[in-house]
């Protein structure tokens, strides 16, 4: 998913920001799904490259909290090389 005039590109780029933010705080989709109170489904859809979940605004601000980060951390450019 490189493709940044795709409104799904956003999604794509959170989700990656998300699955880094995750891990460095240690924590499995299973226990970061249980500290957001979601379920672990819904975390690996979506971190998933594969399958595309939409999620609100209001999931991402909790998301933010529960990872104790400034909420502007998942919109930061990939690295891709």
């Amino acid at each position: 998913m490189n493709n940044k005039k795709d409104e799904n590109y956003i999604y794509y780029l959170v989700a990656q920001n998300l699955k880094k933010q995750r891990k460095l705080k240690g924590l499995t989709q299973s226990k970061f799904a249980e500290l957001c109170n979601y379920s672990d489904g819904f975390i690996m859809n979506i971190e998933s490259k594969k399958y595309h979940q939409t999620f609100s605004l209001g999931t991402l601000w909790k998301f933010a909290e529960v990872l104790n980060i400034d909420i502007r951390e998942f919109f930061k450019p990939l690295d891709e090389k």
